[in-house]
């Protein structure tokens, strides 16, 4: 799992350098549609970055309350995906 969190660390610390770069955008007052684009792609890398953190979770986390055969931890795994899914509703 240590490769994958340097891919997410990686893909994190490329996010800010966009972040900074749109607020670089704002503070020189570029075309709004320009700033809007990256504001849209910092969003999209985001949303990766969550599905890969995701995934890692179900595959670590999940998968060792699953083997464990503790059925509260599995339950509490659970619970924590749920509201998860819940808060990404709203």
């Amino acid at each position: 799992m240590a490769k994958d969190r340097t891919a997410i660390l990686n893909r994190l610390k490329r996010i800010e350098g966009q972040v900074r770069g749109i607020a670089q955008m704002v503070e020189q007052d570029r075309y709004c549609i320009d700033i809007l684009n990256q504001v849209q792609a910092v969003k999209a890398a985001l949303s990766k970055a969550e599905s890969e953190i995701l995934k890692d979770h179900a595959a670590c986390c999940v998968s060792e309350a699953i083997a464990s055969g503790d059925a509260a931890e599995q339950r509490i795994k659970f619970n924590e995906l749920i509201e998860l899914f819940e808060k990404v509703k709203k």
